[in-house]
């Protein structure tokens, strides 16, 4: 009975002991025996490690639906487009004349207007109006026509600045008109050759590469010569104004001899029916004997493939030389028989009065004129044009 009553007391369980007492853990599936890396059964411990719970975000109270619209906003009048801009015009040839000849231009015009304000036209307005033209490079000649053309009908009058300028451009017109004479090429001659020249530095080269561009707009065949052997940097320049116009370029290493050079293009030329060959020559001072002998003796050259070329002789001159373009048309004329001119840079200078004295001196004529960089801006001359543009006077 004691047994049974320890046993009873000590060998059995109470139901709330019976309920604290963790389950046994369930037997593995078959499957799983024997495999070491299967993964045990999380606890309740292990779960709450594993996924911590998220951090309580602030809830938006829900929003409160309603009938009614919202009123509807009043529909704005789009703004207007600004404006395109106006693509820029490009200006004519005449209006690039006057920008290129405004420092030439207010020169002229800023000493008339201080010599003649509320003066009346007497011997003393008219030595000052002689200085100021012949400073302005005009040269003596122009200056006293213009002056003598003024004091024949306003002597000891009141004179306005306006009145001299329009006196001054109808001179210049005089003097240049005569001269105003296009370039006219030969097309029975095959080619039609021309022999560039000029001093270092003037445009030679940049003439002729607007020119043969000018020409392979017309249509005509060209053939380009880079006789400057001199220099790598002129060989180059041309190479690429060949590039450019589609023309070939006769081109030999620095330090070849020009007159062989000149001799071999003028003869491809020939062969090959070219309408315009244009030969280009370094850029010589005029006062250096040895280089202006070489020159006439690529002319010699030319010759003896065509006793008539070259049928044009081009003096390309610089503008801002002023008095020195008299010595340098001096000495080409006598050496290679210059023909006609070309006048550059006149956009940057104030002595583009000095194409007057050189009509007055030598009675070439002007083909060609530059105010610019560009293609474009190397024109026919105009004697009329040039006239207004450099007196700053309307057309």
């Amino acid at each position: 009975m004691a047994n049974k009553f320890l046993s009873g007391l000590f060998g059995k369980k109470k139901p709330a002991e019976e309920a604290a007492e963790p389950p046994r853990e369930a037997e593995a599936p078959e499957a799983l025996k024997g495999d070491e890396t299967a993964p045990e059964p999380a606890t309740p411990e292990a779960q709450s490690v594993a996924a911590p719970e998220a951090p309580a975000e602030a809830v938006s109270p829900p929003p409160v639906t309603t009938n009614e619209q919202p009123p509807k906003p009043a529909p704005e009048t789009p703004a207007a487009p600004p404006p395109a801009p106006e693509p820029e015009k490009k200006k004519g040839w005449l209006s690039r004349l006057r920008d290129g000849l405004s420092k030439s231009s207010n020169k002229l015009s800023e000493g008339v207007t201080a010599i003649f304000t509320k003066r009346k036209l007497d011997d003393e307005t008219l030595d000052e109006l002689t200085d100021l033209l012949i400073t302005a490079d005009l040269g003596v000649p122009a200056a006293t026509r213009i002056t003598t053309a003024l004091a024949k009908d306003k002597f000891e009058k009141d004179i306005t600045d306006a009145e001299v300028r329009a006196a001054l451009a109808s001179e210049v017109a005089a003097t240049l008109a005569p001269l105003e004479k296009p370039l006219v090429l030969d097309g029975a001659k095959k080619p039609h050759i021309l022999l560039m020249v000029g001093v270092n530095g003037a445009g030679k080269t940049t003439t002729i590469g607007k020119l043969a561009k000018k020409f392979a707009d017309e249509g005509k065949s060209v053939m380009l010569a880079a006789g400057d052997t001199f220099r790598a940097a002129a060989i180059e320049q041309l190479q690429v104004w060949g590039e450019r116009t589609g023309a070939p370029v006769i081109a030999r290493q620095v330090g070849a001899d020009a007159a062989g050079l000149a001799f071999d293009a003028v003869k491809e030329a020939q062969e090959k029916g070219v309408d315009i060959l244009m030969i280009d020559t370094a850029g010589r001072l005029q006062n250096r004997r040895e280089l202006m002998d070489e020159l006439a003796k690529i002319v010699r050259v030319i010759k003896k493939l065509d006793e008539t070329a070259p049928h044009d002789v081009i003096l390309t001159l610089d503008a801002t030389v002023g008095q020195n373009a008299l010595s340098q048309a001096q000495a080409f004329t006598e050496i290679a028989g210059v023909t006609g001119l070309v006048m550059t840079k006149l956009d940057g200078t104030a002595r583009g009065g000095v194409l007057v004295a050189l009509a007055d001196k030598f009675k070439l004529p002007i083909y060609f004129i530059g105010v610019g960089e560009g293609v474009e801006d190397l024109q026919s001359f105009n004697a009329e044009a040039f006239s207004t543009a450099l007196a700053g006077v309307a057309a």
